[in-house]
């Protein structure tokens, strides 16, 4: 059951009742995944952590593996969402697109305990399982195409749109981005809460300075013929 705008029961419909169990269901195994790493953690665990029998895991999803492609896959895409949106909030405004990605940045890392320990577990997973590593690559494709969507703006903002790739630009901003989290969470005050809006300021600032003619090169007009 769930609510109306009146606040009156309503019985779900069976795609809101579905949505809802497999939300559940990812919500338990990322949490048993990130205490447990991949190995250790069992469909019989996350099911009883979800609430739910086997049956309704298996109904819902493939397996072990299948869950654990969906969390990748499915945490990036939201992750990614939220920073379009914050993007797009101040691109009118007063804002940097740049810092507002570096504050979208911080809040993804801030809002999800498991976050850092879910990734250092995909990359260990996919190390140790060679069989599984172009799955788990497939599975961030989408999101990481979003992820290039979304640092486009900017770099034509600072003057360097087609200089570089957005593909390598997003590329760096999400490695840095995990190596910034994982610091954090090790030690919280060598990564302040500004630092990750810092480093998207410089990393698009060194984009921008390195991206026009080196004061070196010749001009055309100054060429030899």
């Amino acid at each position: 059951m769930d609510s109306d705008s009146d606040g009156k029961p309503r019985r779900l419909t069976r795609a809101e009742a579905k949505a809802r169990t497999r939300r559940r269901l990812l919500d338990a195994a990322a949490h048993v995944f990130a205490r447990k790493g991949y190995a250790g953690a069992s469909v019989e665990e996350i099911a009883e952590a979800a609430g739910f029998s086997i049956g309704a895991l298996y109904s819902n999803f493939g397996g072990k593996e299948e869950l654990f492609l969906e969390l990748v896959a499915g945490g990036a895409r939201a992750r990614v969402e939220r920073g379009r949106q914050i993007v797009e909030a101040v691109q009118a405004g007063t804002e940097e697109p740049e810092s507002a990605l570096g504050r979208f940045f911080t809040e993804a890392a801030d809002k999800d305990d498991d976050l850092p320990l879910l990734q250092a577990e995909l990359w260990l997973y996919a190390m140790r399982n060679p069989q599984l590593k172009d799955a788990l690559a497939a599975a961030q494709r989408e999101p990481q195409a979003a992820l290039e969507a979304l640092m486009e703006p900017v770099l034509a903002r600072v003057g360097a749109a087609g200089a570089v790739p957005a593909s390598t630009v997003a590329t760096v901003a999400s490695a840095m981005f995990q190596g910034l989290v994982r610091q954090r969470r090790l030690d919280p005050s060598s990564v302040p809460d500004d630092l990750l809006r810092q480093a998207m300021r410089w990393l698009f600032a060194g984009i921008a300075a390195t991206s026009g003619p080196s004061p070196e090169d010749p001009s055309p007009e100054e060429e030899p013929s």
